[in-house]
């Protein structure tokens, strides 16, 4: 009888445990995907603007899921054109870096100016 104890109590150690490890990985869980939505929406602001953003880091604050997160966004070019932009977001709190992301934006370039007629059109 006392060895059967002996093993009910360490199959529910063991579960306690687990549970334990489960609720570790949840808030961990958590922690980055608040951080990923926060990531995706300083991108997507980036990516809806009507100019293109400045190139350079900018840093702001953000409150989601009732917790604070400080983004920094880096825009660097991509190729020789400057018509591609790459977005570097990176997402952090009390704890350290809990997101990144990185997003590219195309800048049309402006519609080509109308040409003018080579000959005149005759007037009646």
């Amino acid at each position: 009888m006392m060895v059967a104890l002996a093993v009910f109590s360490l199959a529910a150690l063991a579960l306690i445990r687990l549970e334990g490890a489960s609720l570790r990985g949840a808030a961990s869980v958590d922690r980055s995907l608040l951080a990923g939505i926060v990531a995706r929406n300083v991108a997507v602001e980036a990516l809806t603007a009507a100019k293109a953003p400045t190139l350079g880091t900018t840093q702001g604050d953000e409150i989601n899921g009732r917790r604070a997160w400080r983004w920094t966004r880096t825009v660097s070019p991509v190729g020789d054109g400057n018509r591609v932009y790459k977005i570097d977001v990176t997402v952090a709190d009390v704890a350290g870096t809990a997101g990144k992301l990185t997003a590219l934006r195309d800048t049309p370039p402006p519609p080509p100016a109308p040409m003018p007629s080579p000959t005149p059109s005759p007037r009646p």
